[in-house]
């Protein structure tokens, strides 16, 4: 059928390369298939499955079916108005929908390619075991990513050469079923841990197929294609990572602001990681990292609000450049972090302050005539409320009365005050270090970490009536996350705290923003309830439907031959 462009993928085998290596230039502009019989071809095609993860991890396209829309975070001023609200124009034929799918299939041909392919290639069969390995870690990624989104998807199992116009919806059980195949195989083949002997980051390990395992027994057990055993299967996948984490050499990061921090991205707790590059061309080719295959990481700019426009401020590298494409919701800020004196991650997850960087002194406000109740000593009418390297805005995260925020020499913007152009702004992937102001970030994205395999071995012990064990667990992710050592057991919780809402209150304190939200929500079957419960933009619109995604237009009218290609249902 017609959504896989052999064309295309050709050329991906050319053109997107592994970070580590470098494009040489050769007269010919495509590799044809024949070069699959080469062991270059296959470590290309290889390269190539690897590159197609840049354009989720990091992409908008999959940021926004992940984050916005959800519970956590909603449109903000320059975010789109339609699949994040749930309105009369979240179609079939979005654009965003149709990404995703497209990218989906086009690497999951291409990691048919490595598998069937390799080997029949002059390769030490160690290392054909291992790259085939690698591919289907990477095919099963991408097929979850598509049930999970779409349901029954149509299962593709080998290389196709040629465009089709036929293809007909696999059950999601069977698409399950392999996909926990690809995954127990990989596991079987790859290196044990990410920190591995001679391991790059971003290669693919047993215990990264381990925790995709956990992630998508938990799945399968709140869909419809659930088995009677998998919330205990994903517990023992989860808690052979826990269990055996030392010899992985993976731990906890003690510092909850250090696992983001700039240049820790390959830190003891990340099990695995989309890696992007300074060198634009591999990446690229655009800074929106919207369809046409865009590959940059540009969940720098996603969450950056329109600080620029307040007084004292201008747009720099440091801050940002002002995408504003979500903001929290108040839940998020008010409910779900509002614990802050014991527990650390508020303060190191959302920006609160910004200080004056405006160099013309024309630009800062001055004080009125008559001074207002309550000004600072030194205050002078006329006079500049505050200088440069000055804060210049504040969120305290508490109410402030009108006369205080008058009273105050910066913008002072309590919780009533915040809206969609600024509010508290999550900073997990901000990139100071980028070339200029509009570039995208060359950081890897952290996709999957030690603390996520602990809350999901919680969430199936819990389900399986293992409360004391449930508890444990999240009481260590919890205790890590301590402001203090004298904040530890204010940070434990017991059982009669415990419910699935609180393991996904929990989740968002731990893993808010890191591109999971909206899934979470499907596989907990809470989607509906907690946006209606806490996203007032979204809460009007959302309907039974929106708990799939739609399937693309464009793969609909692709098949042409034989039965038509069947919609979600309420699309």
């Amino acid at each position: 059928m017609k959504r896989i462009n052999l064309l295309l993928i050709l050329l991906l085998f050319t053109t997107i390369l592994s970070c580590n290596k470098k494009l040489i230039e050769e007269p010919r502009s495509t590799l044809v298939p024949d070069a699959l019989n080469t062991a270059q071809g296959v470590q290309m095609a290889l390269d190539a499955a690897y590159a197609g993860t840049r354009l989720f991890w990091g992409n908008q396209d999959y940021f926004t079916v992940t984050v916005i829309g959800t519970d956590e975070y909603q449109r903000g001023v320059d975010g789109n108005n339609d699949i994040n609200v749930y309105n009369s124009s979240y179609t079939p034929a979005h654009g965003t929908v149709n990404a995703n799918w497209r990218n989906a299939y086009t690497f999951i041909n291409t990691a048919n390619a490595v598998i069937d392919n390799a080997p029949h290639v002059n390769l030490p069969e160690a290392t054909i075991s291992r790259m085939i390995g690698e591919a289907k870690f990477l095919r099963a990624s991408y097929y979850f990513v598509l049930t999970q989104f779409f349901g029954d998807v149509t299962l593709d199992k080998n290389f196709q050469s040629a465009a089709t116009t036929s293809a007909t919806r696999t059950p999601i059980a069977e698409v399950y079923d392999f996909i926990i195949q690809d995954l127990k195989d990989a596991i079987g083949s790859l290196p044990a841990g990410p920190k591995s002997s001679g391991m790059l980051p971003g290669k693919v390990s047993a215990a990264a197929a381990k925790h995709v395992l956990a992630k998508l027994y938990l799945a399968r057990a709140g869909s419809s294609a659930k088995q009677p055993n998998d919330y205990l299967d994903a517990y023992n996948a989860a808690m052979d990572l826990i269990n055996n984490r030392t010899s992985l050499q993976l731990a906890l990061v003690p510092d909850f602001g250090k696992i983001f921090a700039e240049g820790n991205e390959e830190n003891s707790e990340v099990i695995w990681s989309v890696q992007h590059t300074s060198s634009i061309a591999y990446n690229g080719p655009n800074n929106s990292g919207v369809s046409n295959f865009s590959a940059d990481n540009v969940l720098n700019h996603m969450w950056v609000g329109q600080y620029e426009k307040r007084p004292g401020m201008v747009r720099d590298v440091f801050y940002g450049r002002p995408y504003i494409r979500c903001i929290p919701t108040r839940w998020l800020v008010d409910t779900a972090f509002k614990e802050r004196v014991n527990d650390s991650r508020y303060n190191k997850t959302f920006q609160t302050v910004w200080y004056a960087n405006n160099p013309n002194p024309s630009g800062y406000p001055v004080w009125p005539n008559p001074l207002p109740a309550g000004a600072p000593a030194g205050a002078v009418s006329g006079q500049p409320k505050f200088k440069f390297g000055d804060t210049a805005i504040f969120m305290p995260g508490v109410d402030a009365s009108d006369a205080k925020i008058a009273a105050t020499p910066y913008l002072l913007i309590p919780p009533r005050k915040y809206d969609n152009t600024l509010s508290p702004t999550m900073f997990k992937y901000f990139d100071t270090k980028r070339a200029d102001l509009n570039a995208p970030s060359i950081r890897p994205v952290i996709v999957y970490r030690l603390a996520e395999t602990y809350l999901d071995a919680a969430e199936a012990a819990f389900m399986l009536g293992k409360t004391a064990e449930a508890v444990s667990l999240i009481n260590t992710v919890r205790e890590r996350a301590a402001s203090s050592p004298a904040s530890v057991a204010a940070m434990d919780i017991t059982a009669a705290n415990l419910s699935i809402d609180f393991i996904l209150d929990e989740r968002s304190r731990e893993l808010t923003g890191e591109n999971m939200r909206w899934l979470d929500l499907v596989r907990t079957n809470k989607l509906l309830e907690r946006v209606r419960l806490h996203n007032k933009e979204a809460a009007p619109n959302i309907k039974d439907k929106h708990i799939l995604r739609p399937i693309p237009q464009s793969q609909i009218d692709a098949v042409t031959t034989g039965p038509a290609y069947p919609q979600n249902p309420g699309w």
